[in-house]
């Protein structure tokens, strides 16, 4: 005999509740909280995009992004969240709508004019990673040219780099070391190489340079030499290509630093 406490046989074919069970829109925390009359400016929101190199969260205050972190080392949502509250001390709420500007920053690789919150950091890594900022798409800069545009020591570079608090909208994938060798201190190797070939750098030329050890190309017709990745330099045409391991090299050679791309004068 069947107890009164037992639940009825469910009929076949008929779920349970669980069934009825659905993921809530990705805004609904959010509309909680307006509803309920909690001001936007006491916390953040965060989407998760898509990149070249996996998903990127992506938290923003209502005047800037304060945080993004790439998801490849197995970051969830839940871990985004705890990791940009003990940074910021601000709660990250999840929404369905990015920041403005965001989504064109990572479609063009142009995220010099996105307010990014560098506050939490020290003056130091704010310089740093404001010279970063000032790379463009699809090249490369060392080290040694962070460091001189942020008037700072190399090995304050790399730890700048380590902290970058929006990684991929701060490109730090940009930069090496002043060898040649892709300087990935703020995430993984494999995410860095991800994101500069989709920008266009042709990573096998970028190591067959850096294998003879040849850090500037020159221009036999107009004498400037640029780093490789430069927009001119990639104009320059192979019989015209003058490789230089130095800048002094450069110099001795009768050369000129080139104006776009400022490579260290001799």
């Amino acid at each position: 005999m069947r107890s009164d406490r037992e639940a009825p046989p469910r009929e076949p074919g008929r779920p349970g509740l669980a069934g009825l069970a659905a993921e809530p829109p990705a805004d609904f925390a959010v509309r909680v909280l307006r509803r309920v009359g909690i001001p936007r400016e006491t916390y953040d929101t965060y989407v998760r995009l898509d990149t070249a190199a996996g998903g990127l969260y992506v938290a923003a205050s209502p005047d800037a992004v304060t945080g993004a972190a790439l998801d490849t080392g197995g970051l969830t949502a839940a871990g985004f969240e705890e990791l940009h509250r003990s940074r910021t001390h601000r709660s990250a709420v999840r929404s369905a709508r990015p920041f403005p500007g965001v989504t064109t920053a990572l479609r063009t690789g142009r995220a010099r004019r996105l307010p990014v919150d560098l506050s939490p950091l020290g003056p130091a890594d704010r310089a740093v990673l404001e010279a970063v900022r000032a790379i463009p798409a699809g090249q490369l800069r060392p080290v040694g040219w962070i460091a001189r545009e942020a008037a700072a020591a190399p090995e304050a570079v790399v730890g700048g780099l380590a902290r970058n608090p929006a990684a991929v909208l701060i490109p730090c994938h940009r930069v090496t070391y002043d060898n040649g060798t892709p300087c990935d201190a703020g995430h993984l190797p494999e995410a860095g190489d991800a994101l500069r070939a989709a920008e266009g750098i042709d990573l096998q030329r970028a190591a067959e340079l850096r294998r003879r050890g040849v850090l500037f190309l020159g221009s036999d017709t107009t004498r400037i030499y640029c780093h490789p990745t430069c927009a001119h330099a990639r104009r320059i045409t192979a019989p015209h290509q003058v490789p230089f391991r130095t800048a002094r090299e450069a110099g001795q050679a009768g050369y000129r630093a080139c104006k776009s791309c400022r490579p260290v004068s001799a």
